[in-house]
């Protein structure tokens, strides 16, 4: 449940929180007073489209924070936890906007973008204001509402198609690889034996462009090598080079030696030298021995590098992505060479899949279809106590069979139409063609009241969908709220002294001038000002009497 709700710089309202209760929140007040920008506070906060408008005059930035109460197993924590954000069974949601067009989102202090914001609030608050009723009259919406009460029954066959589709889509795909008449196969035929000749003739291997470049690079400098290696040995093994040296210095030690263990062993030291630099002067003439090459040997490495080089450009950056483009070019040479058999093979197979489809479709329209009625006599049933005694309502389901069926839709085949009828004797007709405005609202209160328990959603905000609507059935809907409210919370924006009366919370919303300005206030009313307010909707003079039938009232509500 929208446990508060914390309003600043939002239009006339500078700075408010609200503190809700569970069952009925009403929320009343003179038109213009303000009650809308509460509405449009709540929606910014849920994800709605930021407007610099919305900032109030003379300020900077608009800050709205909604905190809920939510089940830690709710979907609304479990889609929390899929963006690694934490979630006790508490989430507070914040949102600003400046005059600059910038703002931020954060959910229990992370930063969030609206898209991820919308698929956590779809899952907590339900809004309902009157232009909702445009929604249910739209025959695109009207599908969605069926597959709301099949729920997790119709998300599983949709994935199945889903699945399908997506098989077909690839099936299509290598046949638009095979595509084309017999002369077009046959070129690209010709162009992929080419392709594929050229690097199997190549006889290319993993990592021999490395180690010919390295082996390259070894003959580019062997001169300056050989010089080197050369000199190096020279200096250690010719006559007075450093071998002699250490021979020299070894034999004046041996001579003392035995004296002191400190001259021992330097000995030793200077012998393990003159055996570290003969085992050197040893390696050092195997390269230079080792150290030749031709002329050939070079012109050959030039020209395999060349070659290599070539097949880069052509096939792939490397050895390994040249080969994959050569095993590649055989699968698609072996498809087009049998180019026509392949098609039937592939045109079976889609035929398959749309076998499957198709039975998955008629699956999915009788599961609606056992929905619908279901959901058709129940909202009849609710629109008869909401004083439209003659109502008549069922979901037209449009025909189709394995030709004309829609299959390459995760949705169905299905195109289903609302059917009303509001007076006796009157044929059931598309009702966005005939359900008038008042109807409209009844409808939606009463597609709400049924559907109360099916999604999930914590919290009901309905925004004047009493409009039109006196009397006894007035009555009715004040007690369609109660109803919904036993397991959902209620927040309503009402004109109706009855929905007021059966109210659990009653917050007023005024217009005040502090300063020379004109600010929005909420105040939560108690059990008097709330029989005043009760008064002032009905439109009675204050008087004990009119106070009395308030009271009246309110006492009916809590029966």
């Amino acid at each position: 449940m929208l446990q508060s709700l914390y309003i600043k710089n939002v239009a006339l309202i500078s700075e408010t929180e609200i503190v809700f209760d569970g069952g009925v929140n009403v929320l009343s007040g003179e038109t213009g007073s303000g009650k809308s920008v509460i509405l449009e506070s709540i929606n910014f906060v849920l994800g709605s489209k930021a407007d610099k408008t919305m900032i109030r005059y003379g300020e900077q930035e608009a800050t709205v924070r909604a905190e809920f109460l939510v089940d830690e197993n709710s979907a609304a924590a479990n889609v929390l936890r899929d963006y690694d954000i934490d979630c006790d069974g508490t989430i507070t949601i914040s949102r600003r906007f400046n005059t600059e067009g910038r703002g931020g989102i954060k959910i229990n202090g992370a930063a969030v973008t609206v898209a991820m914001l919308k698929s956590v609030t779809q899952r907590l608050v339900d809004v309902h204001g009157q232009s909702e009723h445009f929604f249910l009259l739209d025959e695109a919406n009207q599908l969605k509402v069926i597959d709301g009460i099949l729920g997790s029954a119709a998300e599983k066959i949709k994935k199945e198609l889903s699945l399908l589709i997506s098989d077909k889509r690839e099936i299509n795909k290598k046949i638009a690889q095979i595509g084309g008449n017999e002369a077009e196969r046959e070129q690209r035929l010709d162009i992929l034996d080419y392709q594929i000749k050229e690097i199997e003739q190549a006889a290319l291997q993993e990592g021999e462009f490395e180690r010919l470049t390295a082996r390259q690079k070894l003959i580019d400098n062997t001169e300056r090598i050989l010089t080197a290696l050369s000199s190096a040995r020279t200096a250690l093994s010719d006559d007075n080079g450093s071998i002699d040296g250490v021979t020299t210095a070894k034999h004046c030690l041996n001579s003392v030696s035995s004296l002191s263990e400190d001259y021992s062993k330097l000995y030793d030291r200077l012998d393990s030298l003159y055996l570290e630099m003969s085992d050197i002067t040893e390696c050092l003439s195997d390269f230079c021995g080792e150290l030749s090459f031709d002329s050939r040997e070079a012109e050959e490495i030039d020209s395999r590098i060349t070659l290599i080089k070539s097949l880069f450009k052509k096939y792939g950056s490397d050895e390994t992505q040249v080969l994959n483009f050569c095993q590649k070019a055989r699968e698609q040479y072996n498809l087009l060479s049998d180019g026509a058999d392949a098609v039937g093979k592939f045109n079976k197979k889609i035929a398959d899949c749309n076998n499957k489809i198709y039975g998955l479709c008629k699956k999915l329209t009788d599961l609606r279809k056992t929905a619908a009625e279901k959901f058709s006599g129940s909202v009849i049933e609710e629109l008869k106590s909401l004083n439209i005694p003659s109502a008549e309502f069922s979901v037209n389901f449009e025909k189709y069979d394995e030709n004309s069926a829609e299959l390459n839709n995760s949705d169905g085949s299905d195109k289903i139409c609302f059917m009303f009828s509001a007076n006796k004797g009157e044929p059931q007709k598309p009702m966005s063609k005939v359900i008038s405005g008042g109807e409209a609202s009844r409808f939606m209160l009463a597609v709400k009241t049924v559907l109360k328990d099916v999604n999930g959603i914590s919290t009901y905000i309905f925004d004047e969908i009493d409009a039109g609507i006196s009397g006894r059935t007035a009555n009715t809907v004040a007690e369609k709220f109660i109803n919904i409210a036993q397991n959902t919370q209620v927040i309503v924006v009402s004109h109706l002294a009855q929905v007021c009366a059966a109210g659990d919370s009653h917050y007023l919303i005024y217009k005040e001038e502090t300063s020379g300005k004109t600010v929005t206030k909420v105040k939560k009313l108690d059990v008097q000002s709330k029989i005043e307010e009760i008064v002032r909707l009905t439109g009675s003079l204050d008087t004990a009497a009119s106070r009395e039938h308030a009271a009246e009232l309110i006492n009916q509500f809590k029966k």
